[in-house]
Protein backbone atom coordinates (compact mmCIF):
# COMPACT_ATOMS: atom_id res chain seq x y z
CA UNK A 1 0.00 0.00 0.00
CA UNK A 2 1.45 3.05 -0.40
CA UNK A 3 1.92 6.37 1.69
CA UNK A 4 0.84 9.44 2.18
CA UNK A 5 1.92 12.91 3.27
CA UNK A 6 3.58 14.92 4.75
CA UNK A 7 2.31 18.22 6.40
CA UNK A 8 4.46 21.52 6.74
CA UNK A 9 3.82 25.27 6.08
CA UNK A 10 5.52 28.64 7.58
CA UNK A 11 3.81 31.70 9.18
CA UNK A 12 5.59 34.90 9.93
CA UNK A 13 6.48 37.97 9.35
CA UNK A 14 8.49 36.61 6.17
CA UNK A 15 7.12 37.11 2.75
CA UNK A 16 4.98 35.56 0.25
CA UNK A 17 8.03 33.64 -1.63
CA UNK A 18 8.40 31.66 1.93
CA UNK A 19 4.65 30.88 1.95
CA UNK A 20 4.99 29.66 -1.60
CA UNK A 21 8.17 28.06 -0.25
CA UNK A 22 5.86 25.83 2.94
CA UNK A 23 3.16 24.73 0.31
CA UNK A 24 6.49 23.46 -1.54
CA UNK A 25 7.17 21.58 1.92
CA UNK A 26 3.89 19.95 1.74
CA UNK A 27 3.98 18.08 -1.95
CA UNK A 28 8.01 17.40 -0.91
CA UNK A 29 6.07 14.83 1.90
CA UNK A 30 3.85 13.45 -0.66
CA UNK A 31 6.59 13.16 -3.05
CA UNK A 32 8.14 10.70 -0.51
CA UNK A 33 5.21 8.88 -0.20
CA UNK A 34 5.29 8.74 -4.10
CA UNK A 35 8.55 6.91 -3.50
CA UNK A 36 7.08 4.36 -1.83
CA UNK A 37 7.64 0.48 -3.06
CA UNK A 38 3.98 -0.32 -4.30
CA UNK A 39 5.20 -3.45 -6.12
CA UNK A 40 6.14 -4.58 -2.73
CA UNK A 41 4.20 -7.31 -1.27
CA UNK A 42 1.42 -6.93 0.63
CA UNK A 43 0.74 -8.08 4.41
CA UNK A 44 -2.54 -8.13 6.11
CA UNK A 45 -4.52 -9.15 9.51
CA UNK A 46 -8.15 -8.98 10.67
CA UNK A 47 -10.74 -10.09 12.57
CA UNK A 48 -12.89 -11.81 9.57
CA UNK A 49 -11.74 -12.45 6.45
CA UNK A 50 -13.75 -13.29 3.73
CA UNK A 51 -12.95 -14.64 -0.01
CA UNK A 52 -15.71 -14.25 -2.02
CA UNK A 53 -13.65 -15.75 -4.88
CA UNK A 54 -16.23 -15.91 -8.25
CA UNK A 55 -16.22 -11.58 -7.82
CA UNK A 56 -12.91 -11.78 -7.37
CA UNK A 57 -12.44 -9.81 -3.75
CA UNK A 58 -11.88 -10.03 0.03
CA UNK A 59 -13.55 -8.60 2.59
CA UNK A 60 -11.33 -7.76 5.53
CA UNK A 61 -13.48 -6.66 9.06
CA UNK A 62 -12.19 -5.93 11.94
CA UNK A 63 -9.50 -4.50 13.23
CA UNK A 64 -7.83 -4.32 9.42
CA UNK A 65 -4.22 -4.25 9.59
CA UNK A 66 -2.59 -3.98 6.25
CA UNK A 67 1.23 -3.28 5.24
CA UNK A 68 3.54 -2.81 2.84
CA UNK A 69 7.27 -1.82 2.17
CA UNK A 70 6.54 0.36 5.57
CA UNK A 71 3.48 1.73 4.88
CA UNK A 72 0.61 0.94 7.26
CA UNK A 73 -3.01 1.10 6.89
CA UNK A 74 -5.76 0.33 9.67
CA UNK A 75 -9.32 0.62 9.31
CA UNK A 76 -12.90 -1.24 10.43
CA UNK A 77 -12.95 -2.67 6.95
CA UNK A 78 -11.39 -2.96 3.79
CA UNK A 79 -12.49 -4.76 0.63
CA UNK A 80 -9.64 -5.78 -1.53
CA UNK A 81 -10.42 -6.39 -5.70
CA UNK A 82 -7.89 -8.61 -7.32
CA UNK A 83 -7.41 -10.18 -10.79
CA UNK A 84 -6.21 -13.71 -10.76
CA UNK A 85 -5.06 -14.63 -14.41
CA UNK A 86 -2.53 -17.23 -13.77
CA UNK A 87 -1.26 -15.05 -10.45
CA UNK A 88 -3.01 -12.95 -8.38
CA UNK A 89 -2.90 -9.33 -8.76
CA UNK A 90 -4.45 -6.74 -6.11
CA UNK A 91 -6.19 -3.91 -8.44
CA UNK A 92 -7.87 -1.93 -5.46
CA UNK A 93 -8.44 -1.82 -1.99
CA UNK A 94 -11.05 0.32 -0.57
CA UNK A 95 -10.73 1.01 3.39
CA UNK A 96 -13.72 2.42 5.82
CA UNK A 97 -14.21 2.83 9.21
CA UNK A 98 -11.54 5.20 11.10
CA UNK A 99 -8.66 4.98 8.42
CA UNK A 100 -5.42 5.68 9.27
CA UNK A 101 -2.59 5.38 7.24
CA UNK A 102 1.35 5.64 8.39
CA UNK A 103 4.69 5.76 7.57
CA UNK A 104 7.72 7.01 9.80
CA UNK A 105 6.43 10.00 11.56
CA UNK A 106 3.88 10.73 9.32
CA UNK A 107 0.24 10.07 9.66
CA UNK A 108 -3.24 10.49 7.72
CA UNK A 109 -6.92 9.45 9.01
CA UNK A 110 -10.10 10.03 6.90
CA UNK A 111 -13.16 8.02 6.48
CA UNK A 112 -12.50 6.33 3.15
CA UNK A 113 -9.18 5.26 1.55
CA UNK A 114 -9.28 3.84 -1.78
CA UNK A 115 -5.69 2.76 -3.13
CA UNK A 116 -5.87 2.37 -6.83
CA UNK A 117 -2.89 0.34 -7.79
CA UNK A 118 -3.08 0.41 -11.41
CA UNK A 119 -3.43 4.01 -11.74
CA UNK A 120 -0.76 4.16 -8.31
CA UNK A 121 -3.37 7.03 -6.87
CA UNK A 122 -4.44 6.84 -3.44
CA UNK A 123 -7.19 8.93 -2.43
CA UNK A 124 -8.60 9.88 1.35
CA UNK A 125 -12.15 11.51 2.07
CA UNK A 126 -13.93 12.71 5.03
CA UNK A 127 -12.40 14.65 7.59
CA UNK A 128 -8.91 14.06 6.13
CA UNK A 129 -5.94 14.51 8.68
CA UNK A 130 -2.63 15.14 8.17
CA UNK A 131 -0.06 14.58 10.63
CA UNK A 132 4.33 15.27 10.83
CA UNK A 133 4.84 15.90 14.23
CA UNK A 134 3.32 18.82 15.96
CA UNK A 135 2.74 19.71 12.30
CA UNK A 136 -0.92 19.09 10.96
CA UNK A 137 -2.83 19.88 7.35
CA UNK A 138 -7.21 19.21 7.40
CA UNK A 139 -9.14 18.76 4.35
CA UNK A 140 -12.04 16.87 3.02
CA UNK A 141 -10.21 15.03 0.35
CA UNK A 142 -6.49 13.75 -0.09
CA UNK A 143 -5.26 12.63 -3.56
CA UNK A 144 -2.01 11.35 -4.01
CA UNK A 145 -0.70 10.35 -7.71
CA UNK A 146 2.19 8.30 -6.67
CA UNK A 147 3.45 7.89 -10.41
CA UNK A 148 3.68 11.71 -11.07
CA UNK A 149 4.70 12.26 -6.99
CA UNK A 150 1.68 15.39 -7.25
CA UNK A 151 -0.19 15.44 -3.77
CA UNK A 152 -3.13 18.08 -3.64
CA UNK A 153 -6.00 18.85 -0.63
CA UNK A 154 -9.38 20.09 -1.35
CA UNK A 155 -11.68 21.51 1.28
CA UNK A 156 -14.42 19.30 0.71
CA UNK A 157 -14.56 15.48 0.41
CA UNK A 158 -15.98 15.59 -3.58
CA UNK A 159 -14.08 15.41 -6.47
CA UNK A 160 -13.25 13.67 -10.12
CA UNK A 161 -11.77 11.21 -8.19
CA UNK A 162 -15.00 9.41 -7.26
CA UNK A 163 -14.24 8.63 -4.17
CA UNK A 164 -16.62 10.58 -1.16
CA UNK A 165 -16.25 10.62 2.30
CA UNK A 166 -18.63 12.24 5.14
CA UNK A 167 -19.75 16.19 3.93
CA UNK A 168 -18.50 17.13 6.97
CA UNK A 169 -15.17 18.28 7.27
CA UNK A 170 -13.51 19.32 10.58
CA UNK A 171 -11.79 21.90 8.45
CA UNK A 172 -15.48 23.82 7.70
CA UNK A 173 -14.82 23.23 3.53
CA UNK A 174 -11.27 24.89 3.42
CA UNK A 175 -8.13 23.64 3.92
CA UNK A 176 -6.64 24.27 7.18
CA UNK A 177 -3.63 23.47 9.42
CA UNK A 178 -0.70 24.49 11.88
CA UNK A 179 2.91 24.46 11.68
CA UNK A 180 5.98 24.93 14.27
CA UNK A 181 8.18 28.02 13.57
CA UNK A 182 11.81 26.58 14.05
CA UNK A 183 13.54 28.79 16.56
CA UNK A 184 17.10 30.24 16.10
Amino acid sequence: MQQLARTAARWGLASFALTLATVGAMQLNAQAIAGHNSRAPVSYAADRIELQDRQNRVVLSGNVDITQAGLRLKADRTLVNYSDAGTLSIQRIMATGGVTVTRGDESATGNVAVYDFNRRIITMAGNVRLRRGSDTLNGGRLVIDLASGVSSVDGSASGSSGVTGSSTTTSGGRVTGSFSVPQD
